[in-house]
């Protein structure tokens, strides 16, 4: 399932806000530092593909493969994702990727384990559009995602492929860290905290 992405005057600023509608675009959640692509021509160019969404059409930066026609692109979030859809804009002709494999919450995806790993979701991609396409995910296979990987392993026919724009619609939640809590006595002794009546009003808590 796929479909052009809608709502183009809006902003990233106001992305994660309810009334964004469906632009709950999660470009502000990505940690961007650590976005890592393999199999890219320039190093780095890999994370300049994720752009705010008044960026997408911009054509300067963008991500070519180099050896071959695959690429990989590991993408990780400040907090949890409710993912609901990938967007994409590749490459009018034969460089654009004819298909994404999507794997989640794993760090150690590249070519080989890409090849071994079941993938999540996997999509046919749209030929010879100059748009941002959207794709769909099965959304409760994707309601805890910290971290996806989106594997690109063929195009349309060229040597090397192109991808221009990457985007994430869904819903983030900050991930709680437990607090460690030293815990000095668990269930306190009757006979430590001798209190009157306490014999035999042992229903009530002592705070």
């Amino acid at each position: 399932m796929s479909h052009h992405c809608h709502g183009e005057s809006c902003e990233h600023d106001h992305e994660d806000l309810p009334e964004a509608g469906d632009q709950f675009l999660l470009y502000s959640r990505i940690d961007r530092d650590n976005v890592r692509c393999l199999n890219e021509t320039v190093p780095g160019s890999g994370k300049t593909v994720i752009k705010p969404w008044n960026e997408r059409m911009e054509n300067e930066k963008f991500v070519e493969s180099d050896a071959d026609e695959q690429l990989i692109l590991f993408v990780p979030f400040t907090g949890s994702v409710k993912l609901r859809s990938i967007c994409l804009r590749t490459d009018r002709g034969d460089q654009a990727p004819s298909s994404m494999k999507v794997f989640i919450n794993r760090d150690d995806v590249d070519f080989d384990a890409a090849e071994s790993y079941t993938p999540v979701q996997t999509w046919e991609l749209v030929e010879g559009s100059d748009d941002v396409i959207e794709y769909a995910t099965r959304i409760t296979k994707f309601t805890s995602v910290r971290d996806i990987t989106l594997y690109f392993p063929e195009n349309f026919g060229d040597d090397t492929s192109i991808i221009r724009f990457v985007g994430f619609k869904g819903e983030w939640t900050e991930i709680k860290r437990d607090p460690i809590i030293t815990v000095y006595e668990a269930n306190a002794n009757p006979a430590d905290h001798k209190i009157p009546g306490a014999d035999n009003k042992m229903d009530h808590s002592i705070q």
